[in-house]
């Protein structure tokens, strides 16, 4: 026997740090699961789930295969769905391939419908409620103003009502249907003039204050000597375009023009 070895097996135990992983995994999988759940559930048929070879915890069990059709619903796409219950979108593809997944590649295609559905819903939301974006001004976001997209709109008109907007229906329109359009067309181009007036008074307004507030700091950073030579710049900037505005010449009056004498009126030297 080795001096100084022993052969009592270490006291300390092992951190089996593979458990704390997975209890991770599967914490993070029954909150995408909560959250996918809201919109798939009642609205998704039942499958199905493709059967493995093996089993294993942290692969496509039934429940992750469940929770990623309804959580394919939900998002609208495969990668953030696949992301959702700690799985690649590789691997979900790789599973649709299987012989024997009839029934998850219907659910499949009835999630991606739940999932256009609600892209159908946010594009409707921005033609009717527009997009904010912001006005920069010489490099500073001075605002933000609201855009509109008119063929956005006219896009989800003629997908939805499909009769009354498509681009043949108004040749076929009787005279009074089309009046109503004229008068609809020009209440609506009226409200949006006002709209783009208002919001461009609000915008200018904007910058000139911003503009007001850099020049006022611009001032109080300056020592009195700068602040007296601005001044003393300013004043004779007025004075050459008094001078300019003084020695500009006038226009000439255009000459009255006399009208000719109407015919059958003896003219004077007559």
């Amino acid at each position: 026997m080795i001096a100084g070895s022993s052969t009592e097996p270490d006291p300390t135990p092992m951190i089996d740090r593979s458990r704390d992983q997975t209890h991770r995994n599967d914490t993070r999988d029954h909150e995408a699961h909560d959250h996918s759940a809201k919109a798939g559930k009642g609205t998704l048929p039942a499958f199905a789930p493709v059967p493995r070879h093996c089993q294993r915890h942290d692969g496509w069990t039934p429940e992750r295969q469940q929770r990623f059709v309804e959580a394919l619903a939900d998002l609208g796409s495969v990668r953030a769905a696949a992301h959702a219950v700690n799985m690649t979108p590789e691997g979900a593809y790789h599973l649709r391939r299987h012989p024997a997944a009839g029934g998850f590649r219907k659910a499949w295609e009835a999630a991606l419908a739940c999932g256009v559905q609600r892209l159908e819903d946010i594009a409707m939301d921005r033609a009717l409620h527009g997009v904010e974006t912001p006005v920069y001004s010489y490099g500073k976001l001075v605002g933000t103003r609201r855009v509109y997209n008119d063929a956005l709109l006219m896009f989800m008109l003629r997908n939805r009502a499909t009769k009354r907007f498509s681009a043949d229906s108004l040749h076929s329109a009787d005279a009074p249907t089309r009046q109503q359009l004229a008068k609809l067309k020009r209440h609506w181009r009226a409200e949006w003039e006002a709209e783009q007036q208002d919001e461009s008074d609000d915008v200018i307004a904007s910058i000139d204050a911003q503009l007001d507030r850099l020049t006022e700091q611009h001032r109080a950073e300056m020592s009195d000597e700068e602040r007296g030579l601005a001044d003393a710049l300013e004043q004779a900037r007025r004075r050459r375009l008094a001078q300019q505005e003084a020695s500009r010449p006038a226009l000439p009056r255009p000459a009255r023009r006399v009208p000719p004498p109407d015919e059958g009126e003896p003219s004077e030297a007559g």
